[in-house]
């Protein structure tokens, strides 16, 4: 595979002057903890279903990797080869992306809520060679998913099963003991990991191009924001970090994996999101620092609240995408103890914004925080002109931890000469650098801290005989900051319904989480001269009937 990475080199030379890109890799960060802490435990991986628990050290993770990066040479795979990776939050979704690096071979998580429709386009896109997922995830068959499309992809090599008990089986294929006699192969990965500046990450986030984009990261992109990230946050070695959040999604690779690593401290995984297991694991492990969507905040403090729980390790509850209501601020430090930390970022920078410990509460619930070293926020007016403080306009962001470029679309990097990166998103700035994000330019909807790719949704409803014109939109929610609206025009004499809508989007294999959880039959929907669909206009109607007020 060739990546065109051609954002790194407008900027390498200031980033490196600037001490943003520091060279460092995964590799030297863990390689470090296997030399300092061989024996403390580095990962503790629950699976919430069984209550089953794998604990690791650094040493017993970099067995493993070794192992694994033997087991991925012999089936082929080399430098700058794309394994993508369905697994849930696990020690083996650890493993593998060590062994990946050792080889330079490039890591695609994709979540395990996608479907073949989703699935389909990234590994066709991505050139993927290995695909490893889990044989069964919350009662899905992924293997047989995974090899009924292997047909249709014509780069897949080979699919590797975690839990599998055939020759496919990622026991079998990468944790053979026999492996760790494979000759040369410190050899090997001295030649072929690479070095800061390659592309280690390729990642999907929805947009309104009609398709996913690849977002292609390097250890001095993502690094660059994991160090002062922390440093805001004053966390350390000391520090256990408790994840939920998919490992799938920048929250959990980079601040459940890739951070814990980098301060030498541990991390503590869980598959799937239980508030009661997240309670007891919170005492259990003596867990300092979280980061996850609101939901997971009211969920944790509902628990430790209902089950009596000690919740006094938990330092800061970081919240990102969507805003907190104040009330659940004020009884998150009540119940948790924890400061509640509000923060704005994206896949393709990572964490931009991000509130400091010592603010004052109200600041999480009123921004989403200033800027972290090494990033540049500008808020454009409808001039293009930077707007004056406490007005809304066009954000753009321009610094370390960008993105390197969408993978084969670079006509959609969204980026100027000058680097700054368009961020699709309206926001307004206070006069000490506060952001507050006010909507989206960008036709998505956030649903509990997940994209929803609006376009691609309404792409399919189309396909239904029975419609004549639809267009999807959020609306308020309590929980989730958003869900999704579908209002729809039938054609004369048909007829559609909930139950239809959702029969249908099985049918084309869409991501459950991306159905519409409402639908509006409509005469028509309100438009312009031009005949495009006000959007607007649908989303005051539903934030009416939610008590929302208007957009």
């Amino acid at each position: 595979m060739k990546f065109d990475a051609v954002l790194i080199e407008p900027r390498r030379a200031r980033m490196e002057a600037e001490g943003l890109w520091r060279g460092k890799t995964l590799l030297d960060y863990f390689d470090a903890c296997v030399a300092e802490r061989p024996d403390a435990v580095g990962l503790t991986a629950v699976t919430v279903a069984t209550g089953d628990r794998r604990d690791l050290t650094y040493a017993g993770i970099d067995r493993l990797a070794w192992r694994a990066a033997a087991g991925l040479r012999g089936l082929g795979l080399a430098r700058d080869d794309v394994l993508a990776c369905q697994l849930p939050n696990s020690w083996e979704f650890v493993v593998l992306y060590i062994a990946c690096r050792r080889l330079g071979i490039v890591f695609n998580p994709v979540m395990p809520i996608f479907r073949e429709h989703e699935l389909l386009f990234m590994l066709r896109h991505g050139e993927v060679r290995a695909f490893v997922v889990p044989r069964t995830f919350r009662g899905f068959d992924h293997e047989a998913m995974a090899e009924r499309m292997r047909p249709d992809l014509p780069d897949l090599e080979h699919v590797i099963v975690t839990g599998g008990e055939g020759p496919n089986g990622f026991d079998a294929l990468l944790l053979d003991p026999a492996l760790d006699d494979i000759q040369d192969l410190a050899a090997i990965s001295a030649r072929d990991r690479g070095d800061a500046d390659d592309v280690c990450q390729l990642i999907y986030t929805s947009g309104t191009t009609g398709e996913p984009k690849g977002v292609m990261h390097t250890a001095n992109t993502m690094y660059s924001n994991l160090v002062p990230y922390a440093e805001r946050l004053r966390l350390g070695a000391s520090d256990v970090v408790l994840m939920a959040s998919p490992m799938a999604h920048q929250t959990g690779f980079m601040y459940g994996f890739l951070m814990p690593v980098m301060l030498r401290a541990r991390m503590v995984l869980m598959d799937v999101w239980d508030k009661a297991v997240a309670a007891r694991l919170l005492e259990s492990e003596r867990a300092t620092f979280t980061m996850a969507s609101t939901p997971f905040l009211m969920d944790l403090s509902n628990a430790v609240e209902e089950a009596g729980t000690d919740a006094s390790s938990l330092r800061i509850f970081l919240c990102a995408g969507t805003a907190i209501p104040g009330p659940l601020v004020e009884r998150a430090r009540g119940v948790l103890g924890a400061k509640v930390i509000s923060a704005w970022g994206m896949t393709e920078n990572g964490a931009v914004t991000v509130v400091a410990p010592d603010d004052p509460d109200e600041r999480s619930v009123n921004t989403d925080g200033f800027a972290l070293r090494g990033m540049e926020l500008q808020v454009r007016g409808a001039d293009g002109l930077p707007a004056p403080a406490g007005h809304e306009g066009e954000l753009y962001v321009r610094g370390c931890s960008n993105f390197v470029g969408y993978l084969k679309r670079p006509q959609w990097n969204n980026t100027d000469p000058e680097g700054w990166f368009d961020t699709g998103d309206i926001a307004r700035m206070d006069e000490q650098g506060y952001i507050r994000i006010c909507g989206r330019s960008k036709d998505i909807i956030i649903r509990g801290a997940e994209n929803i790719p609006v376009i691609e949704v309404e792409a399919l409803l189309y396909k239904h005989p029975a419609i004549h014109q639809v267009a999807v939109v959020g609306y308020p929610d309590a929980r989730l900051g958003e869900r999704a609206c579908a209002f729809v025009v039938l054609k004369g004499g048909q007829s559609f319904d909930f139950a239809e809508m959702t029969r249908f989007l099985e049918m084309q294999r869409l991501a459950k989480q991306y159905f519409p959880e409402r639908l509006e039959i409509r005469d028509k929907l309100p438009a312009t001269a031009s005949g495009k669909i006000q959007k607007f206009a649908l989303r005051n109607i539903l934030k009416a009937e939610t008590g929302g007020g208007e957009a």
